[in-house]
C-alpha cells in the first residue's frame, strides 16, 4: 500500500499539536493543575478530619434514608472491611479523586446536554466527540495529560472525566427529548418560555434519566482509578498496581475488594436517588 500511497503523517500532526498546545497553554495548564490538585487534596483532607467510625455512620444513615437497611448494613460492613484491612487512607482519597472527576463530568455534561437537546446541530456535532472520547483506550489519554499536567493526580482526574462523561451528556439529552410531547404542547399553549418549559417540566421530568448518566459516570471514573495511578494518582488504584509490579496476589485482591465495595455502595446510593426521583415525578 505504501508503494502507491505514501504514510500519512498522523502521528507527527499529532506531535506537533500537542507541542504547540504545550507550549501557547502552559500558563492555563499550570493554572488548573493548582487548581485540581488543591480541590482534591481538600476534599482528602476534609474527609481526614471526621473520624472513620462517624464516617462509617453518616454514609450509613445515608444509604438507609436514600435507599433501604439492606444497602445501610452493606455500606456499615463494607467500610469496616476496608479499616480492617488498612486501606481507609487510599480509600478517602480514591473517593476523592472520583468526585471530583464526577462534579466536573456535571458540571461540563449536563449543560453540553441540554444545549444538544434543543439544538439538533449540537447534538450531531456532539455525539461523533462523545463516540470518539468512548472508544478511545484510554491510556492514549494519559499521554497528552502528562504533558499537559505532568505526573500526579491531575492528568488522572483529566482521563476519568474525558473517559466518565459521555454518559451523562448522553442520558440528559435522552431524557430531555423523551419528555413525551403532549406535555410539552400544554406547556406551548399555557404560554410559557423556553427556559420556563425546560427548567419546570423538562428537566424535573428528566432527572432519572439524568441521574442514571451520572451512576454510569461514576462507574465509570472508578474504573479509571487503577489506569490513574500509572501516572501517579494516589489511592486504590496505586496498591492495585503495585500489588501488580510485585506480583503480590493477595494485596491486589485486598485493593481491588476495596474498590468493589466502594462501587458497590456509590452505584446503589446513586441508582436510589434516581428512583426517588422518578416515584416523585409519577406521584
Amino acid at each position: 500500500m505504501e508503494k502507491w500511497f505514501p504514510k500519512l503523517p498522523i502521528a507527527d500532526w499529532v506531535d506537533a499539536f500537542v507541542n504547540w498546545l504545550t507550549a501557547a497553554f502552559a500558563v492555563a495548564f499550570d493554572g488548573i493543575t493548582e487548581v485540581l490538585e488543591s480541590f482534591v487534596d481538600g476534599l482528602v483532607k476534609g474527609f481526614g478530619y471526621i473520624p472513620s467510625y462517624i464516617f462509617m455512620i453518616l454514609l450509613t444513615l445515608l444509604a438507609w434514608k436514600i435507599a433501604n437497611k439492606g444497602i445501610a448494613l452493606f455500606t456499615l460492613v463494607g467500610l469496616f472491611l476496608i479499616a480492617n484491612l488498612g486501606y481507609w487512607d487510599p480509600m478517602l482519597e480514591t473517593l476523592a479523586l472520583v468526585l471530583t472527576a464526577v462534579i466536573i463530568s456535571i458540571v461540563l455534561g449536563i449543560p453540553i446536554g441540554i444545549w444538544a437537546s434543543q439544538k439538533q446541530a449540537v447534538k450531531q456535532t456532539v455525539t461523533p466527540v462523545l463516540d470518539f472520547m468512548q472508544t478511545m483506550p484510554a491510556f492514549v489519554y494519559l499521554i497528552p495529560a502528562i504533558f499537559f499536567f505532568n505526573i500526579g493526580v491531575v492528568p488522572g482526574v483529566v482521563a476519568s472525566v474525558i473517559f466518565a462523561m459521555p454518559p451523562t451528556i448522553r442520558l440528559t439529552i435522552l431524557g430531555i427529548q423523551q419528555v413525551p410531547a403532549d406535555i410539552i404542547e400544554a406547556t406551548e399553549a399555557f404560554g410559557s418560555t423556553t427556559s420556563q418549559r425546560l427548567l419546570k417540566v423538562q428537566l424535573p421530568l428528566a432527572m432519572p434519566t439524568i441521574m442514571a448518566g451520572i451512576n454510569q459516570s461514576i462507574m465509570l471514573a472508578l474504573s479509571m482509578v487503577v489506569i490513574a495511578s500509572m501516572v501517579g494518582a494516589p489511592g486504590l488504584g496505586a496498591d492495585v498496581y503495585r500489588a501488580v509490579t510485585q506480583i503480590q496476589i493477595g494485596k491486589g485482591f485486598e485493593a481491588g475488594l476495596s474498590i468493589v465495595v466502594i462501587a458497590i455502595i456509590l452505584d446503589r446510593i446513586t441508582q436510589n436517588i434516581g428512583k426517588n426521583k422518578k416515584q416523585r415525578g409519577t406521584a
